[in-house]
């Protein structure tokens, strides 16, 4: 019986790749003089919640402003101190506008000042950016806008229009994704679209923890439309809510806009009209909006095959759902899947 020698050397095992460093999503506020203290604090507030199944942030968010460390003034009766400079674009993965009263050039002419020009010149290329409110007139005065779609205030609408005629300014929605350039409406909708970023980076549960953190909902039904001003309707008149919270618990079901009528006893013609006046959008389309952030969640949480998640979130059909989700996500069901249950992320262009 043979046997190998002692001294014969073993293979050497593999070396093992070490494991990318963790590095945080930086985000990089850029304060301006008039800016308004509630969106400030927006991406603060959103983006300094999200943790990984470790415990660590996701995310890291800092303020800067165009000058050197020092006040900055907003629209209340306070000022307040900024630690960064302009340099610190540079280091942003994404750098996000909040709005400001006090652009002049740029919300007058549409040209940037000097001083605002040279900041945004340290901005790496391929970094991401978004605006809130009147903050697109920044990142549309930097050319960043040209020929895509944006959305900002709908009262400031037409004035943005006519003033960059080569933006595709579209007033009827919360916020628009245009891949590396995201813009919001105004004031609360640039909560909307940080939920709406956390949940393209990591997410639909991700972004539900966060939005139920902040007493807020994980996304609203409809567009600005709804928020526009119009004559007072009579209060004896009965909402839409019923119909909605009745049609939420049967969205694997066939769903009819006679079915949703009836629920508020209303002639078809009378309750669509009032649904989109408290909505923004027509039933129709707020079912597909619904039934796709159903077919998100179960795509991300369950082990549902794609067939099953396509009748559970009423498309009927695993083709009717992947139509869906690549005209609203962008990806197919199975690749939106592989990429949010590795723990990835996955680029979606949505308009809402």
């Amino acid at each position: 019986m043979s046997s190998e020698p002692e001294n014969q050397e073993r293979e050497p095992e593999p070396e093992r790749e070490p494991e990318p460093e963790f590095r945080p999503h930086r985000i990089v506020v850029l304060a301006l003089d008039g800016l308004l203290p509630f969106e400030l604090g927006i991406p603060h507030r959103i983006f300094g919640r999200p943790k990984d199944a470790l415990g660590r942030l996701l995310y890291e968010v800092v303020t800067c402003s165009i000058r050197p460390p020092g006040p900055v003034q907003t629209d209340a009766d306070f000022a307040i101190h900024v630690e960064h400079g302009p340099e610190t674009l540079a280091t942003a993965d994404t750098v996000i506008v909040p709005a400001s009263y006090e652009l002049g050039p740029v919300f007058e002419d549409g040209v940037l000042t000097d001083d605002l020009a040279a900041a945004l010149a340290h901005v790496r290329p391929g970094t991401r950016f978004a605006s809130i409110c009147t903050g697109v007139y920044v990142l549309a005065a930097a050319g960043l806008l040209d020929g895509r779609p944006a959305t900002t205030h709908w009262a400031d609408a037409e004035r943005f229009q006519r003033l960059f005629p080569k933006i595709e300014v579209d007033a009827d929605v919360l916020f628009i994704d245009d891949g590396e350039v995201l813009t919001s409406a105004g004031v609360a909708a640039g909560i909307d679209l940080c939920l709406h970023m956390v949940r393209r980076d990591h997410g639909t549960a991700v972004a539900n923890d966060v939005a139920r953190r902040t007493v807020v909902p994980p996304h609203r039904d409809g567009g600005q439309a709804q928020y526009i001003h119009r004559p007072v309707p009579d209060p004896q008149q009965a909402s839409t809510t019923t119909a909605r919270a009745w049609a939420l618990g049967r969205l694997h079901e066939p769903i009819q806009l006679r079915d949703m009528a009836d629920q508020e006893a209303m002639s078809v013609r009378t309750f669509t009209r009032r649904f989109r006046e408290e909505v923004g959008v027509s039933p129709g389309q707020w079912l597909t909006q619904q039934r796709v952030e159903r077919a998100r969640h179960l795509l991300e949480s369950t082990d549902l095959s794609v067939d099953q998640v396509a009748g559970d979130a009423g498309f009927g059909t695993a083709q009717s759902m992947r139509q869906h989700l690549q005209a609203a996500l962008g990806v197919t069901p199975t690749s939106y899947r592989r990429t949010f249950r590795a723990e990835g992320r996955v680029d979606v262009q949505v308009r809402r």
